[in-house]
């Protein structure tokens, strides 16, 4: 979280940014004592911690991931071996020279990351990966109690759901595997982009599919599955929105910006990565920005919950409104206007960051407002200033 600190004196506005602790520091705790002094900044203020937002944080704080975890407990027996084949069909159609996928079935869960050798036994058991990505629900539960994953389509407005398919149905094996395809070959049918020609051959797969693919995977890769309130896909008229438990490892700026790669789960985005879904250079986020800006859609938002931490994507499938460029105008000048104060002088660089645009175009729009008479010129050519008429 960043604070924002903004102190008024006079015409001064003074903005203080304070970065994010990273995560290996957190949670930021005073007295040595961590359950009951430590503090979170949430826009509005600091705010004590709760056990549950402390133990997340603490989840996150090691390099090994939380899905690294070895099941001492579970034999590998827990681990659906259809899913597991179904799996490498797709590995294997991807890369069919893999050294992979030709090894015997426990050795290549184990080169996944799905199956490791515990320390205490030493033995094969499923790791939390493993376990979440090819398990049964109903051994899911028992590492993570809070596990739900929902996929929700609202498109009439009569009826409550037009598609509703959720973990606790008992109808099909609700790992992280088959609820990726198989949401995702719903979502298919809400793109309404046709496919493309490369020397006569049809591409299906067009720049909008990887971008959802990109944004479904970083769903479930950055979920935090100790954390309640499930993992959330919605579809309603004009909007798809993908929602996670778990807060924003890299911090939504960076997030956004992209250039860093931080994944809450590690191996399951490994597992990902081998069937050429995901990113693993963090431009993931920032390419579907660009897919969406590419498309003419409404840009993307990326909102935060806290108590419990929650991450939402928010993908609007509408267009753009265009601004006419009277209107546009219109909003520059009331711009100007608006933050100007009787009888102060003001000169064109002080207006660049109120219209976000460069000082060429600042003196022209300056220029339009003296000749409508709104304001006025006061000194030199060399030492121009404004003032309100």
């Amino acid at each position: 979280m960043e604070l924002f600190h903004v102190e008024k004196s006079k015409d001064v506005i003074m903005v203080i940014h304070v970065p994010p602790a990273k995560r290996e520091n957190r949670p930021i705790y005073l007295n040595g004592d961590l359950f009951g002094n430590s503090y979170r900044r949430n826009w509005e203020g600091d705010y004590h911690c709760s056990a549950q937002e402390i133990k997340a944080m603490l989840r996150d704080q090691p390099e090994t991931t939380m899905d690294m975890k070895v099941l001492d407990f579970m034999p590998i027996e827990y681990i659906s071996r259809e899913s597991v084949e179904a799996y490498r069909n797709r590995h294997s159609a991807y890369k069919p020279g893999h050294p992979w996928v030709k090894l015997n079935y426990e050795d290549y869960l184990e080169q996944l990351g799905a199956i490791a050798i515990s320390k205490e036994g030493g033995k094969l058991h499923p790791t939390s990966a493993g376990l979440l990505m090819f398990g049964e629900e109903f051994h899911i539960v028992r590492e993570f109690p809070e596990y739900f994953l929902d996929y929700r389509e609202m498109l009439d407005p009569v009826m409550r759901w037009t598609d509703r398919v959720q973990s606790s149905s008992g109808e099909w094996s609700v790992n992280v595997f088959d609820f990726f395809f198989m949401v995702y070959n719903k979502l298919l049918k809400e793109i309404k982009t046709p496919f493309r020609m490369e020397n006569g051959i049809r591409i299906d797969d067009t720049p909008v599919h990887k971008a959802l693919r990109e944004a479904l995977a970083n769903c479930l890769v950055n979920t935090d599955y100790y954390l309640p309130q499930a993992v959330v896909i919605k579809v309603e008229p004009g909007k798809i929105t993908l929602e996670n438990p778990g807060s924003i490892r890299t911090g939504k700026r960076q997030m956004i910006k992209g250039g860093i790669s931080d994944p809450r789960n590690k191996t399951l985005m490994k597992m990902f990565n081998l069937i050429n879904i995901g990113e693993r250079a963090g431009s993931g986020v920032p390419d579907i920005y660009s897919v969406w800006e590419e498309q003419g859609w409404e840009e993307p938002t990326v909102t935060e919950q806290y108590a419990p931490d929650r991450t939402i994507l928010t993908l609007p499938l509408v267009k753009k409104v265009a601004v006419k460029i009277s209107d546009k105008k219109q909003m520059q000048y009331k711009a100007v206007l608006d933050s100007m104060r009787p009888d102060q002088e003001y000169t064109a660089a002080d207006f660049c960051e109120v219209l976000d645009v460069k000082i060429s175009r600042t003196k022209v729009i300056l220029k339009e407002l003296v000749e409508q008479g709104k304001i006025d010129i006061v000194g030199t050519y060399r030492n121009r200033h404004y003032i309100l008429k």
